[in-house]
């Protein structure tokens, strides 16, 4: 049994509501679900955790997916929630699907946002955290600063202002909440998959954007037969953060399987 660490989280909604759960992507914590989460929190008993060695939660050298699964069943547990609907994007859409599959007694139903049940290539993720690591807090005066000078490498300005939102200022120093040197050495198993017996019977619904290509036609026979009764539905002229870059089609979409998942088990 992986060690646990207890998770910072944020909470919204009426505790008496069914809960859902919604895991962050890598860099990112509970505050990516802001545009969408006063929706949810309309029917639901909503719990954004900052997975470990992101936002508020503790740091851990393991980032294997066993590991953060089981940090968000010790959250569960230690509010005595005996089953969840999970959703999960990116590295977080990893950690939901593999509750699922270890613990599927947990789940009501599974709902992935772009990201498929495989191993990826690093892509730019080593740059980034390497152009992260670089440079030199001491020297900035303000976060205006730190982008201009993270511009060369790291040249998307989106990227740059959502990376921005680990950089903290304490006292008269500015710090990354993140701790870029266990991310490096953990990155190849966040890229990872792992090896994983059994399959997740309950509802699943896929959503991915239609200008990712984190989830493509050759990952729906996987998906398949992990998740027999997965949807795979695209958000068209989306990319890989559908949920803020559209968060009312997001939002529609989630209710929608929600509802039919909850009218389903009546």
């Amino acid at each position: 049994m992986p060690d646990t660490v207890a998770l910072d989280y944020r909470q919204h909604g009426d505790s008496a509501q069914p809960t859902l759960v919604l895991l962050h992507g890598l860099y990112g914590s509970a505050s990516n679900w802001a545009r969408i989460v006063s929706t949810l929190a309309q029917d639901y008993r909503v719990l954004s955790p900052d997975l470990r060695n992101h936002g508020g939660s503790p740091q851990h050298v393991d980032m294997r997916y066993p590991a953060m699964a089981a940090d968000v069943l010790a959250l569960l547990d230690s509010l005595d929630i005996e089953k969840a609907h999970i959703l999960g994007h990116s590295m977080g859409g990893k950690v939901a699907m593999l509750c699922a599959l270890q613990s599927p007694q947990r789940l009501h139903s599974l709902i992935v946002a772009d990201m498929a049940p495989r191993a990826y290539a690093d892509g730019e993720h080593q740059a980034i955290i390497d152009a992260m690591r670089e440079l030199d807090l001491t020297a900035l005066d303000s976060r205006r600063a730190a982008d201009q000078a993270l511009a060369a490498a790291i040249p998307v300005q989106g990227v740059r202002q959502f990376l921005l939102t680990n950089l903290q200022r304490r006292q008269e120093h500015w710090c990354w909440r993140l701790p870029l040197d266990i991310l490096s050495d953990q990155l190849p198993v966040i890229m990872d998959w792992p090896t994983v017996e059994g399959r997740f019977n309950g509802p699943a619904l896929f959503l991915h954007g239609g200008r990712s290509d984190y989830l493509s036609s050759p990952d729906h026979a996987v998906i398949q037969r992990l998740f027999p009764k997965a949807h795979i539905r695209c958000l068209e002229n989306r990319g890989h953060w559908l949920h803020a870059e559209d968060p009312a089609a997001f939002s529609e979409e989630v209710m929608q399987f929600l509802d039919d998942t909850n009218n389903s088990a009546m």
